[in-house]
C-alpha cells in the first residue's frame, strides 16, 4: 500500500484511459484522489504522452520526483491496436467528425490490403491531422480547423517498425502498429487509404504499450483510486 511519501518521492502509475476521457482528465482525477487521501495541498502529477479522447489504453502517469522522467518515457517506442474503416474519409481522420468523402473499394483485395502496409514500414514523412493539439502561431491546429480556417501544416519524420492488418471484415480492418514518438495513427489511417487508391479513417484506437510498460499491467482510474487508503474524517 502506497504512502504519502511514496507519491511525493515519485511513482509510475500505469492507467488504462477510458473512452471519451481526455488525458488531462485522467491526470486530474488521480491528482485529486492523491491530494484528498493524504491531505496534500500540492503534488506534481503528469502523463508521458497524450491519448485522444476517442482512444483508450495505456497512460504512463508520473508523480512527485518521477515527473522528471516524463520526457524519457515520451520518447520510447509505442504500440497501438485498433480499426480502420475503408471507403470514406473524415476531416479529423477519425470519428470526431463525420465522413465527408467516399471512395470506391471494389478493387481492394486482401492481398492488396496486406501488401500496402509495406509502404509505411521504416522512416516516413507524415502530416499531422489538422484536428490536433500541435501549436502554430500560438494556437492549436484544431482551433484553426474548428473555425474553418486554412493553415499550412509541415510534415514530420516518424518511424514505423511494425504495421500489420490482423483481421479483415469487409471494409473494417483490425491493425497493430509499433512506432516512434510523434506518430499519428489517424494520419496513418488516412495515408493508408490513399495508398489503396481509396480512402480510410480511424474508428478504434487503443495504446497497448509504451517502452516496456504494457496496458495489461494497468488499472482504470477507478481501480487505482480504490487502492488508496482514504482517511475517514473525525
Amino acid at each position: 500500500m502506497k504512502t504519502e511519501g511514496d507519491f511525493k518521492n515519485g511513482q509510475i502509475l500505469l492507467i488504462d484511459k477510458p473512452l471519451t476521457w481526455t488525458s488531462f482528465q485522467a491526470v486530474n482525477k488521480l491528482r485529486w484522489a492523491i491530494r484528498k487521501a493524504y491531505n496534500i495541498k500540492k503534488i506534481k502529477v503528469g502523463h508521458a504522452g497524450t491519448l485522444d479522447p476517442l482512444a483508450t489504453g495505456l497512460l504512463v502517469i508520473c508523480t512527485g520526483k518521477m515527473t522528471k522522467q516524463i520526457n524519457t518515457f515520451q520518447g520510447q517506442e509505442k504500440e497501438y491496436t485498433g480499426m480502420f474503416v475503408l471507403g470514406g474519409t473524415t476531416p479529423s481522420f477519425d470519428l470526431e467528425t463525420e465522413v465527408n468523402e467516399t471512395f470506391a473499394t471494389e478493387h481492394i483485395t486482401e492481398d492488396l490490403i496486406h501488401k500496402t502496409t509495406e509502404q509505411f514500414i521504416g522512416v516516413i514523412n507524415q502530416f499531422p491531422p489538422v484536428f490536433s493539439a500541435i501549436k502554430k502561431d500560438g494556437k492549436r491546429l484544431y482551433e484553426f480547423a474548428r473555425a474553418g480556417e486554412d493553415v499550412e501544416i509541415k510534415s514530420r519524420q516518424v518511424e514505423i517498425t511494425e504495421f500489420e492488418i490482423t483481421a479483415i471484415r469487409g471494409l473494417e480492418l483490425d491493425f497493430r502498429v509499433v512506432c516512434s514518438k510523434g506518430t499519428y495513427i489517424r494520419s496513418l489511417a488516412h495515408d493508408y487509404g490513399k495508398a489503396l487508391s481509396s480512402g480510410a479513417h480511424l474508428s478504434v484506437l487503443r495504446r497497448t504499450r509504451i517502452g516496456n510498460f504494457k496496458v495489461e499491467d494497468s488499472l482504470t482510474p477507478e481501480e487505482f483510486i480504490g487502492t488508496i487508503p482514504f482517511k475517514e474524517k473525525n
